[in-house]
């Protein structure tokens, strides 16, 4: 098995306020980190623009790779014509899930990551406040480290920090490792828009965790004061 450098990290990195929490804590783990976002015809694609901006301020390097299949697959909210809602398909999953989404995302981070001889792979999935997706879970994550650690005979790391907080811990997560600044950056809402629309279930989702934590979400002041 491929033994890869232990010092260094990728943090897949949507510019959002979980892998924004990621990019922080990563930042105080290990010695070499790079963020790496997806840009996949993603309704809200302003967060790429949030990546960028806070990856600057973190000091990290930052790729954007195309993933443009999923623009073909359609049929979801995020990347096809559907209205985001916080009703659930006939499958009994979100309308914004993507299906494969991270499976896609993971496997293409551990081949980047693989060609620069990087062994940790850390996103910001959960399983205890998380919208109901099915590659968010703990067991999807745990098989799929082995499939790439198999697939390529190479000794990943696959890091979920954020697996079993909740919304509010991983607030004060963020505020602990000072990323509360670079969260007045990031974007969450699902109909990309800034300011954040406050309907989406996203941006509901990030409204509670705030308000349970007791801080104020920056986001929002930032865009109460127009900047």
């Amino acid at each position: 098995m491929v033994a890869l450098a232990s010092n260094s990290a990728v943090v897949v990195f949507s510019g959002g306020q979980d892998s924004t929490t990621c990019l922080y804590w990563a930042r105080e783990r290990f010695s070499d980190v790079q963020a790496l976002s997806f840009d996949y015809g993603q309704r809200h694609a302003i967060e790429l623009q949030s990546a960028a901006k806070i990856a600057a301020m973190a000091g990290v390097p930052h790729t954007v790779a195309k993933l443009p299949i999923f623009e073909d697959l359609g049929a979801n909210a995020l990347t096809g014509g559907t209205a985001v809602s916080g009703d659930l398909a006939s499958n009994g999953l979100p309308n914004t899930f993507v299906p494969g989404r991270n499976l896609f995302f993971l496997t293409y981070a551990a081949a980047w990551a693989y060609s620069r001889n990087v062994q940790n792979i850390i996103t910001g999935v959960a399983q205890t406040d998380y919208s109901g997706y099915p590659d968010c879970r703990e067991d999807t994550l745990t098989a799929l480290q082995e499939s790439l650690r198999l697939g390529m005979e190479a000794d990943f790391k696959l890091h979920t920090p954020l697996m079993h907080l909740s919304k509010a811990e991983t607030v004060r997560l963020a505020e602990q490792h000072g990323g509360l600044e670079a969260l007045a950056y990031s974007h969450t809402c699902y109909n990309g828009e800034f300011p954040p629309c406050g309907d989406c279930p996203a941006c509901q989702l990030r409204a509670k965790g705030f308000a349970e934590a007791g801080v104020a979400d920056p986001l929002v002041l930032r865009a109460a004061d127009g900047v």
